[in-house]
């Protein structure tokens, strides 16, 4: 079928290149182009330079329809690594073969084009290439089946009815409906600190009004707030004004914008006295630190050890 969807897609292929686009020999090719041909599909061979294996002009398959799975997975197929991880990628692939088989000639090439403008690489920077944690594929599975889940977590099983998967910065979480003595309601768990997973069998009714992004949103506002648990005072000279939405934490920028006064004096939310030693010395010179007591002694420390290693220089 996949050989099939790749000649109505492409218009025409040699057997090298179905052999790699397909991960199987020339021999299995040359087999499978046979096959169809004796079950009735119109596939010719063109000899010579350029040549390959084709199509009648004109004949289209219908076995082109979606399955659920199918249609799920061509909304995520901008993610490869996630497909991956989750154990998606062959339903993605057999989906897009599908998605472009259904194209017009002359929109087939719509797929490549677009993958050639826009890439969407999702881990962070420097992230360890390392395996996907173990609990993943069996809670995308539930995710994906509205199916029960128990599940030991930090030490501690828990009930689990799974909502969604959110994969930020290379790390997964999942969001869950819980039942517990603080009564029903939705949580997040990073998914690389599941124990072991039991996918039951029995299907939960799902809350139509769930939206998973919305959650994800305000829950990493919240996260985001919550580690603000300082807050400094700087007077900033007109550059260090323009700096501050680069170096101020996303989460604290809105209250420091709204607490600055004209004479460059802000209150800034921070994590800890060391976390803003190390935003502060992005300023330079462009900030003052007015309190507390105990960042202006590391700055002024700072200052002069960097005059010295500076000084009798013009």
């Amino acid at each position: 079928m996949s050989l099939l969807l790749l000649l109505q897609g492409r218009g025409g292929m040699t057997a090298a290149e179905l052999a790699k686009e397909l991960e199987v020999s020339e021999r299995t090719i040359h087999r499978d182009v046979l096959a169809l041909s004796e079950s009735g599909v119109p596939v010719y061979a063109d000899r010579g330079r350029g040549g390959g294996y084709r199509l009648l002009d004109g004949y289209r398959t219908r076995l082109t329809g979606l399955d659920r799975a199918e249609a799920e997975a061509l909304f995520l197929s901008g993610v490869p690594a996630a497909l991956r991880e989750m154990g998606l990628e062959e339903v993605a692939a057999t989906a897009r073969l599908k998605a472009a088989a259904a194209l017009s000639p002359g929109l087939r090439d719509a797929p490549v084009t677009a993958a050639q403008r826009f890439h969407l690489d999702a881990p962070g920077w420097f992230a360890a290439d390392s395996p996907p944690p173990a609990a993943l594929a069996p809670l995308a599975r539930a995710v994906w089946r509205d199916l029960l889940v128990t599940a030991v977590y930090k030490g501690a099983e828990r009930a689990l009815e799974p909502y969604g998967l959110v994969l930020k910065a290379g790390a997964w979480y999942l969001a869950a409906r819980v039942d517990d003595t603080r009564g029903e309601r939705f949580l997040i768990f990073r998914v690389d600190r599941f124990g072991e997973i039991v996918v039951q069998g029995r299907v939960f009714e799902r809350d139509a009004g769930f939206d998973l992004a919305a959650f994800w949103a305000e829950r990493a506002r919240s996260f985001s707030r919550s580690l603000l648990r300082e807050t400094i005072t700087l007077r900033l000279s007109e550059a260090g004004v323009r700096m501050l939405r680069h170096i101020a934490d996303p989460a604290a920028l809105p209250d420091a914008m709204a607490s600055l006064r004209p004479d460059g004096t802000v209150r800034l939310g921070v994590e800890s006295v060391r976390v803003a030693y190390g935003q502060v010395l992005r300023f330079g010179p462009e900030a003052e630190v007015l309190g507390p007591p105990e960042l202006r002694a590391l700055m002024a420390r700072a200052a002069a050890r960097l005059a010295a290693l500076y000084e009798g220089e013009d």
